[in-house]
Order: structure tokens, then C-alpha cells, then sequence
């Protein structure tokens, strides 16, 4: 009985690992990636996508004005407060004009004494041109009685001493003359000079009489006041600058959303491109608004560069306040009836694929190459000359960590937009004008040209993954477009692999539209 009990004992063990063996296989065949196996699937279908730029962006008036001082003193009265209505020459504050009247009356007092030292200048000018004909009158006199007495000298009717008195009255009488001649010239000097201290002292009058018309404060605008600075018994100081009073939105209507847009969106956003926005005040509420200004400052911050792009907005319901923070989408591109696919689908990669797409990477071609094709296409496309590439090369190869530093921490899309703005700043002293012109329209075809390659994946009914080949278009983030590719209308794209419990612990999956 024991040999008997042997003989059987061995085919039975080897029975049990055979059958053990086949199980294993079976399970390994029908367990994780077998019938269990499930995908979530989402049909393709038409509709509509825009493809938009968000920002954020803050709300003022179009037109802001801050009414300051142009003297010191202290405030007296407040004829505004906050949101009061303004008219354009409306007394809006008084500021204490005792001092500034009590300088007008100096000037006035100076201007008067001035004036009286002109008209006293005037006199002296009179009496000057008096005393010089009274001169010239007693040199005439003088030249006579000599000439009479040096004939009868000759004739020996009188002495010699009366002709030397002759001569010496008449020099006297020529040396007089002299003195008021100068007397005359000095007494026109003094009206000169009395003169301009009367526009002198008329121009401190006027300068008084100016600051004690600043001491009255008037609205520059019609509009609303939304900001009061200052209290009645304030004392305001406009020595160096003058202070801000009051800020004055010139119309409340009208008002326009400064965004600030990143350097890698701002090739795509143009003039007059519509734009909507919603503010943390009216959740619920959609506003429209219209591009109205791309402005070339650029605004550089923990070194990211935006540029400020100006939305004008109608607030005919005053519903939007200055200072607002809005969230903006401006829509660069809106296409109807269109085949679409969601995002989800092109960023789905079975377990096959991701394999196949490392040993690609692995394969991937050195950057080095890359940046020799991009060379030679630059060559061809602008006709560089020896010294340009060379040029050109250098400054490619020294900007190839930066490249590479970009394409790690931006999306694909938004790498390539900085990558080829980067470029085009580094080589774009290098090139001449007419290069520079056919690099711009380069761009601007290429930005044209926003049509990419995917792939998605269907599932037959066999449970198979096959992968189709598009192309894809504009997207919104969510959807993406279908431009070519063999794709139908209510075909199921695979987003989402949806594993066995048994086979592989996975938490809840969201709901589906769904599942084969």
C-alpha cells in the first residue's frame, strides 16, 4: 500500500504545478489587463471654442485728476466731500488767504512808491534838459563877447585882461554845458531804472495777487470726487510739491481695465479684440469690454515681464467702482460647428505608449542638432551671410541653458512662444533691416499657423487601445478643435483608465459619460 501510495504521490504533485502554473497565466492574461480592464470615454462632438488670454487687471476711470495746492496754508473750508458731484470752476476748498491778502496790499504799496519815484525821475529829466539849454545859451553869450573882444584887442581899444576874462567865461560857460549834458544822461538812466522797479514791484503784485487766487481751490474737470485728502484746520505745505486735495474721476461711465499680460500671450492680443471680465463684486455678472490699447512699457516684476493692455468698458449703471480687481478673457479666436475633443484625451497615454514614448526621448535628437537645424533655416530664410551665422551660432550655443531652463518650466506651447521671442531679441542686432523685416513676417505666419499634431486613443471590442493621428487646433483650455485627422463625429476617445479593485487598489473615479 505504501509503494502504491508513492507511485501516485508524484503525478499528483506534478499535476498541482501544472495546474498552478496555468492559473497564474490565466490571471495574468484576464486579471489587470484582461476583460476586467475599463476606460473612461468621452464621444466627440460639434460645437463651439474660443480660444482667450486671461489676465488680471484692476479698474480706473479713464480719466483721472489729482487737484493739488500751489500754497501752503491752512484749509479753511471744504465745499466737496467724497462722491459729491463737481462742475469744471466750482470752489471746491478755501484755504486761509489773510496772509496772501495782506502780501497784495505790500505790493500795492510797492507798486505805488515805484511809480512815485518814476514820476520824481521824470522831473529830474525835465530840469536835467533845462539846466543844458541855460548852458548852451551862456556858451553862445560867451563865444560872442570873446570873439567881440579878440577884434578889439586887435584894434587896441581895450586891455588885454578883458580879453583873457572873455576867454575865461566862455570855457566856464563850455565846462557847464558839459555837466549838464551828464546831469541829462544820469537823469535818463534814473527813468530807466525807476522804471523797472515799477514792473518790478507791479510784477510782485501780480505774483501776490496769483496766490491769493490759489488760496481758492476750483475743479480743473467736471466730474465726481473719489477722493478727500484733507480736513478743514489742516494745514497744507507746497514747498517742495504740491499736495494732493482731492482725486477727481472726470467720468464714471466710462471706465477701463488695466491688465497686466505676459510677454508669452501679448503676440496674439490685438486692437479691438472684445474682451469679458468678471469682478469679485458681481460674481454672477459677465461685463463686456473692447481692447483699446496695447502699451509697450514693459512691466517687469521678480523678473516677469507684462505689458499693460488698456480695455475700455461702458459703467453706464455706475456698477464698477475704481480700484476693482477683474478677472479678463480676451478672445483672440471663436470658431462654430466644429468638430472637438477634450484636452483630457490628448494627455492620455496607456501604459504601452509611455513606454515607447521614453525610448523616443532616449533617442531624442541632442539639442546641439536642434539648434543647428534652427541655424540653417535662419540661413536660408534670411539669406545670412558667413560672418552672421557665425556669429549667430555663438550666441545660440551660449543661450542653450536658457533654452532648455524655459522648456522645463513652461508648457509646450508657451516654451516655444518664449523660446523663439528669446531668440529673435538675441540675433536681432546681428541682422539687417530687410532680414529683420522677413523675420517679422516669419512670425507673424507662424503665429498664424497654430495647427499641432496629437494622438487619442480608442477602444475596440476587444478592449484594445488603437491610437488615431490628428491635428488639432485652437482649444480653450477644456476642448480643443479636430482640424484633420480620422476622427468622427460620436466616436469614444479614451481619457481615463479605469484599473480592476482586485487587480490594483484605486480611489473612486468622478463620473463618466462613458465606460466600455
Amino acid at each position: 500500500m505504501k509503494r502504491r501510495g508513492k507511485k501516485y504521490l508524484v503525478p499528483a504533485v506534478i499535476l498541482l504545478a501544472i495546474l498552478f502554473a496555468g492559473g497564474y497565466f490565466v490571471y495574468s492574461m484576464i486579471g489587470p489587463k484582461g476583460p476586467n480592464q475599463k476606460f473612461r470615454t468621452i464621444k466627440v462632438e460639434r460645437g463651439e471654442i474660443s480660444s482667450v488670454v486671461t489676465a488680471t487687471g484692476t479698474i480706473n476711470p479713464v480719466t483721472t485728476v489729482l487737484v493739488g495746492s500751489q500754497v501752503s496754508g491752512t484749509i479753511k473750508d471744504l465745499h466737496a466731500d467724497f462722491n459729491s458731484r463737481v462742475k469744471e470752476g466750482q470752489v471746491i476748498a478755501q484755504i486761509d488767504p489773510a496772509i496772501f491778502e495782506a502780501q497784495v496790499e505790500q505790493g500795492r504799496a510797492n507798486l505805488s512808491n515805484t511809480q512815485a519815484s518814476l514820476l520824481n525821475a521824470q522831473a529830474n529829466l525835465q530840469s536835467a534838459q533845462a539846466n543844458l539849454t541855460k548852458a548852451e545859451v551862456a556858451v553862445l553869450d560867451t563865444k560872442r563877447t570873446l570873439d567881440r573882444n579878440r577884434e578889439l584887442v586887435e584894434k587896441k581899444t581895450i586891455a588885454q585882461a578883458t580879453l583873457d576874462t572873455a576867454q575865461t567865461n566862455y570855457d566856464t560857460a563850455v565846462a557847464q554845458r558839459e555837466v549838464a549834458k551828464a546831469q541829462l544822461e544820469s537823469a535818463k538812466f534814473q527813468i530807466e531804472s525807476a522804471k523797472a522797479q515799477v514792473e518790478q514791484a507791479r510784477a510782485g503784485l501780480k505774483v501776490a495777487e496769483t496766490n491769493l487766487k490759489y488760496t481758492t481751490i476750483r475743479s480743473p474737470v467736471n466730474g465726481i470726487v473719489i477722493s478727500r485728502n484733507v480736513d478743514v484746520g489742516q494745514t497744507v505745505a507746497a514747498s517742495l510739491q504740491a499736495p494732493t486735495l482731492f482725486t477727481i474721476a472726470k467720468d464714471l461711465t466710462q471706465m477701463q481695465v488695466d491688465t497686466n499680460v505676459s510677454e508669452a500671450d501679448i503676440g496674439r492680443i490685438e486692437k479691438g479684440m472684445e474682451a469679458t471680465f468678471t469682478v469679485d463684486a458681481y460674481p454672477e455678472r459677465t461685463f463686456q469690454g473692447r481692447v483699446s490699447e496695447i502699451r509697450n512699457a514693459p512691466i517687469t516684476i521678480q523678473n516677469v515681464v507684462t505689458y499693460d493692455v488698456v480695455i475700455q468698458v461702458d459703467n453706464s449703471d455706475l456698477r464698477l467702482k475704481p480700484g476693482m480687481t477683474a478677472n479678463v478673457s480676451v478672445q483672440i479666436e471663436h470658431k462654430g460647428n466644429i468638430l472637438k475633443i477634450p484636452n483630457s484625451a490628448l494627455r492620455f497615454r496607456p501604459e504601452s505608449a509611455k513606454k515607447e514614448e521614453t525610448s523616443n526621448k532616449k533617442q531624442e535628437v541632442p539639442s546641439s542638432d536642434r539648434g543647428r537645424a534652427v541655424l540653417e533655416r535662419l540661413a536660408k530664410e534670411l539669406s545670412l551671410t558667413a560672418d552672421q551665422q557665425s556669429k549667430i551660432e555663438m550666441v545660440l550655443r551660449a543661450s542653450k541653458s536658457e533654452f532648455q531652463e524655459i522648456r522645463e518650466k513652461s508648457k509646450p506651447e508657451e516654451a516655444q512662444v518664449r523660446i523663439r521671442a528669446l531668440m529673435r531679441q538675441k540675433i536681432w542686432g546681428f541682422l539687417t533691416e530687410e532680414q529683420k523685416e522677413k523675420m517679422k513676417e516669419m512670425g507673424q505666419s507662424s503665429e498664424k499657423s497654430r495647427a499641432r499634431p496629437g494622438r487619442v486613443w480608442i477602444s475596440t471590442p476587444e478592449g484594445k487601445l488603437v491610437p488615431v493621428e490628428i491635428t488639432v487646433g485652437i482649444t480653450d483650455g477644456t476642448f480643443s478643435e479636430v482640424v484633420t485627422g480620422n476622427l468622427q463625429e460620436g466616436a469614444e476617445v479614451v481619457v481615463e483608465e479605469m484599473m480592476n479593485k482586485k487587480a490594483r487598489p484605486s480611489t473612486p473615479s468622478p463620473s463618466t459619460k462613458g465606460l466600455r
